[in-house]
């Protein structure tokens, strides 16, 4: 109870405040705003309800460019990653690419994929799976090569084939590492999400959010934001508990 509590706690001690600061102007004065550009948790919540059908529909959007982005970097990040740890001399020469993708701004590349792509679904794929393969692929590959030895000389004297080591010993000894990478995409795909909508596109939460932003529609922005938190946090714990279901000796 007390893992609930207090973090449930401190979110109603600091909406509480902001509720208050909100009301009486102190945020608009701290920041020489005007009121309307500070709305309070109150006005969130109405805003959340008053557009639930047009916050729903572009959530619904977003979500699918997220599964999608993240499905992709998962089939190309542990395939890379196993292959990576068989060949010594692919990881030499792929690995620095790899951290050198992740280098490549975001705002940068999705203009380029959406002249070469369009406005669909594809370029937002792409940058949501181009935000969570770094991860997925190096914590998959760490745990790979952090394989006790000593298992995998044990399954060699007993006549164990490269395959039956890897299914027995090396890849349920990778999986905790593999969700801890997932986890960090699951944050992370979100704001690949909104970045890659930005640049362009018909629907989505990010969409929304540069809409509301050009318009003053405060509170919706913060609703949406709301939206894609609660996305994110909902992967996580659903992450979180594939991962006591699958990973049941940790």
């Amino acid at each position: 109870m007390r893992r609930w509590l207090l973090p449930l706690g401190l979110i109603a001690l600091l909406l509480g405040a902001w509720q208050i600061a909100a009301s009486t102007g102190a945020i608009a004065d701290a920041l020489s705003l005007e009121d309307f550009l500070v709305p309070s948790p109150v006005e969130i919540a109405s805003s959340l309800w008053e557009n639930r059908e047009l916050l729903a529909e572009n959530a619904w959007v977003t979500l699918k460019e997220i599964l999608l982005g993240i499905l992709c970097a998962l089939l190309v990040g542990v395939g890379m990653a196993i292959l990576m740890h068989r060949w010594r001399l692919l990881r030499d020469a792929a690995y620095p690419l790899i951290v050198a993708s992740q280098t490549i701004p975001v705002v940068v590349i999705s203009p380029i994929l959406l002249v070469w792509f369009g406005y669909g679904i594809g370029p937002k794929v792409f940058i949501v799976a181009l935000v969570c393969f770094f991860p997925i692929t190096v914590n998959a590959l760490d745990g790979l090569r952090s394989v006790d030895p000593e298992a995998v000389k044990m399954m060699r004297s007993l006549g164990a084939s490269r395959r039956q080591r890897f299914r027995r010993v090396e890849a349920p000894a990778a999986l905790p590492s593999l969700f801890s990478g997932i986890k960090i995409a699951v944050v992370v795909a979100p704001i690949g999400a909104v970045f890659a909508e930005w640049v362009g596109a018909d629907a989505g939460l990010g969409r929304l959010i540069q809409s509301d932003l050009a318009n003053y529609q405060v509170a919706r922005q913060f609703a949406a934001v709301v939206v894609l938190s609660g996305m994110a946090l909902v992967l996580i714990g659903l992450t979180a508990l594939a991962e006591r279901r699958i990973v049941t000796w940790r």
